[in-house]
């Protein structure tokens, strides 16, 4: 496993639409393990293939809980399937970073893909969760939470020690 170097806006690579995995191979489980390493790293909630340069439609999570071990997803080929709600947050990314903003997300989504061993899986998902798959699946259609913004005024320069994990994505 390796930290592999996460790409930051204005690399062309974060606004291409990434291509299906066909299969799941060991090519596949090595980026996503170094995908993990690197998420883990850099202190991030998710992190999308082509964030780390591979324009391939996969993403990992690994969202905090409170006095529990941190939830690990992987998901390959990801579709929302259904959203309910609206809420509105703040949100951050990794390939953004210093900044946060003020955007809409769903409360809720069902979201559908298959993982690591390329067994199909369907969650349920809200709160922080919900905000990150969204936020991956974005980037893999070359989407940045920026493009969400109502105006320039909701994007906030912020200081890293300022940025709490539990409040944005990154």
């Amino acid at each position: 496993m390796a930290v592999i170097p996460i790409r930051t806006v204005p690399d062309p690579v974060l606004r291409q639409k990434a291509k299906r995995v066909k299969n799941v191979d060991s090519a596949i489980q090595k980026l996503i393990a170094d995908m993990r390493e690197t998420v883990v790293a850099a202190s991030g909630v998710g992190l999308a293939a082509p964030q780390v340069g591979v324009s391939l439609r996969v993403i990992v999570l690994c969202v905090p809980k409170k006095d529990e071990k941190n939830e690990e997803y992987c998901l390959i080929n990801p579709e929302i399937v259904r959203r309910k709600g609206e809420r509105v947050l703040k949100e951050g990314c990794l390939s953004i970073p210093g900044y946060i903003g003020e955007i809409k997300r769903s409360e809720q989504v069902r979201v559908r893909g298959t993982d690591e061993t390329g067994k199909e899986i369907k969650l349920r998902c809200e709160g922080l969760l919900a905000q990150a798959i969204e936020h991956e699946i974005d980037h893999l259609n070359g989407v940045l939470y920026v493009d969400h913004l109502e105006s320039q005024d909701k994007l906030q320069k912020v200081e890293p020690e300022k940025q709490e994990p539990e409040e944005s994505i990154q």
